[in-house]
């Protein structure tokens, strides 16, 4: 049944599936980037959850919108226009300077067209997308693999989100690092941090965010993660659950093994269990005003 649910993910069989789409999802975050308004925290320029797969928000164009899907269960990426227009591109094995290529002109040719900087982000060895031909991979049984474990996340944490009444980020698909997250805020400045304008913007605040990823440099495994910034005293010691979860000393952030999500005898309960109590140790560390920012949810109010 937890197969089902919760498909196996190993990293070694699918990296390089897993690399190439990242390439595939920042071009067309950056074609968001280049349409959508300025949000605050970059979350208009998030990928959201379908019904199918991950698709930006409508994007306002000369007077029409339009919308970028992944489709992973038909294998294709679609574009959609408030006029009824709309064209696809398989997502099959194929070079990402293939996939930018195909993609960018015909954009132009649905009078969709658009600029962007073709220099991916947040990754240590950058290509140009048009002079990529090393990221070519792309295996469907692992791509629907990975798009159904994100959107039970998205689920997921959206129903932990619910009894919290502060500023709270929706769950959605971050193409940069390529994860999905939720955060949550005290409501209170933070520190400057070091970095680009999207790192202090995104931190401009007291954040406890939760997250899912497939994994990259020092823990090459998919994993569900936790992290307050700035980091309370006492937080990386902090006891949380499930017993799997642990600190990662490099990372700075709390992290559940997603193998030991799969293997456990309630996957959600796991889960919850893991987003709940790291929110409680780092907000009550933080001294957060808890009884301002929540909500009991009360059964009678289940109807």
């Amino acid at each position: 049944m937890n197969e089902d649910r919760w498909p196996a993910l190993p990293y070694d069989a699918w990296k390089d599936t897993y690399a190439t789409l990242h390439m595939w999802t920042q071009i067309v975050g950056k074609v968001a980037l280049a349409l959508a308004p300025p949000l605050n925290h970059c979350w208009a320029i998030a990928l959201h959850v379908t019904a199918c797969g991950l698709a930006t928000r409508p994007l306002p164009h000369t007077g029409r919108f339009f919308t970028l899907e992944f489709d992973f269960v038909a294998h294709r990426l679609v574009i959609r226009v408030s006029d009824g227009l709309e064209r696809s591109m398989k997502l099959e094995p194929r070079t990402v300077a293939d996939f930018y290529m195909e993609l960018m002109p015909l954009l132009s040719d649905m009078a969709l067209g658009v600029k962007i900087w073709s220099m991916p982000v947040e990754i240590p060895t950058p290509i140009r997308f048009e002079d990529d031909t090393v990221h070519a991979s792309y295996d469907p049984v692992f791509a629907n693999r990975f798009w159904r474990i994100v959107a039970r996340l998205d689920e997921l944490f959206t129903e932990e989100r619910c009894g919290f009444v502060g500023k709270c980020s929706p769950a959605h698909f971050f193409w940069g690092s390529f994860d999905i997250a939720v955060t949550r805020f005290s409501g209170r400045l933070a520190p400057p941090p070091p970095g680009p304008a999207f790192v202090r913007d995104a931190y401009s605040h007291e954040v406890i965010s939760h997250g899912f990823w497939p994994g990259s440099g020092s823990l090459l495994e998919p994993a569900l993660y936790a992290y307050a910034v700035p980091d309370p005293p006492g937080f990386k010691d902090a006891k949380v659950r499930p017993d799997a979860a642990y600190f990662h000393q490099e990372l700075a952030e709390f992290i559940l093994p997603y193998e030991s999500v799969r293997n456990a005898k309630s996957p959600e309960a796991a889960i919850r269990a893991f987003v709940e109590s790291t929110y409680e140790q780092g907000a009550d560390l933080a001294k957060w005003n808890r009884a301002a920012l929540e909500r009991r949810i009360d059964a009678r109010d289940e109807r």
